[in-house]
């Protein structure tokens, strides 16, 4: 029950994150790379504010995290602002959990494991979903956020990946936003030029940094102690469904024949890969 109540809290905080992004980006309110930055910035105070109180062990802080966590985590992030200039959010978030997922997936692969012949089907029907959703139409996605929101997907799986095996979820969280400090100067530095936002698009980012990816991201690590790297895959399919409603709610945001088609095929093919890696 304790495991559910805080995967639940996660998947809450990934469909926010959408959500917030497309609000601040609306109309134009902010421009990716604020947003980029100041997410990034709230989530490192607030949980430096919170790693404080719960200890006073620096050393810990320090070897906790790492480079490549707080790398993929910048990628992740950036990617993911840049794509959600060109796509709605049930859009955004089902390329980017399908992206995050089939890497998880391949990664069993790389790691040595073996696909069964309908783990194999369920790939195949996951992409060709993909394929549908980008051929010619008038409803078809932005390529431009496509391949950023792949990109930003493939950083979450391996981000998540890394993850699974945190004995420490607070500090490595903690550590791996305070390592994307640098990278953010340098953000900032390039992206002064475009650089314009509100009082409200600002409240949209530090929402989303020091609440949504902050907070979410600790209880997601938290989560990932008890959970098996197949389950993490699959309760992460239930994000696109969230987004897609706050969408409607929030920015009156149309749910085509093709997405819901596209995303139907999507999510069959990988939950049959789960389930049958599960069963196996």
């Amino acid at each position: 029950m304790y495991i559910l109540f805080l995967t639940s809290l996660a998947l809450i905080a990934f469909a926010a994150n959408s959500i917030l992004c497309r609000l601040a980006l609306y109309d134009g309110l902010m421009d990716a790379g604020s947003f980029t930055s100041f997410r990034l910035i709230s989530g490192a105070v607030v949980l430096g504010l919170i790693f404080s109180f719960r200890s006073k062990q620096q050393q810990a802080l320090q070897a906790s995290g790492g480079w490549l966590a707080a790398s993929l985590l910048f990628v992740y992030a950036i990617t993911f602002s840049y794509a959600y200039i060109a796509l709605d959010i049930a859009t955004g978030a089902l390329i980017l959990f399908t992206a995050g997922q089939v890497t998880l997936i391949l990664s069993v692969v790389v790691l040595g494991g073996r696909l069964s012949f309908l783990e194999w089907m369920g790939l195949c029907l996951a992409l060709m979903g993909f394929v549908y959703l980008m051929l010619p139409s008038a409803t078809t996605p932005s390529w431009y956020g496509f391949i950023l929101m792949s990109i930003s997907g493939v950083a979450w799986g391996f981000y998540t990946l890394l993850g699974k095996g945190s004995k420490q979820p607070l500090a490595d969280t903690t550590s791996n936003f305070m390592r994307c400090l640098p990278l953010v100067v340098l953000l900032m530095f390039f992206s002064f030029e475009y650089t314009h936002f509100n009082f409200q698009s600002l409240l949209y980012a530090v929402l989303s940094g020091a609440i949504a990816s902050g907070v979410g991201y600790t209880i997601w690590y938290m989560a990932l102690e008890k959970l098996e790297m197949i389950h993490a895959a699959v309760v992460q399919l239930f994000v696109p469904v969230l987004a897609a409603v706050g969408g409607l709610l929030f920015l009156d945001e149309v749910i085509t024949m093709r997405l819901l088609l596209s995303g139907s095929i999507i999510l069959c093919g990988i939950l049959l890969v789960i389930l049958q890696r599960n069963k196996a």
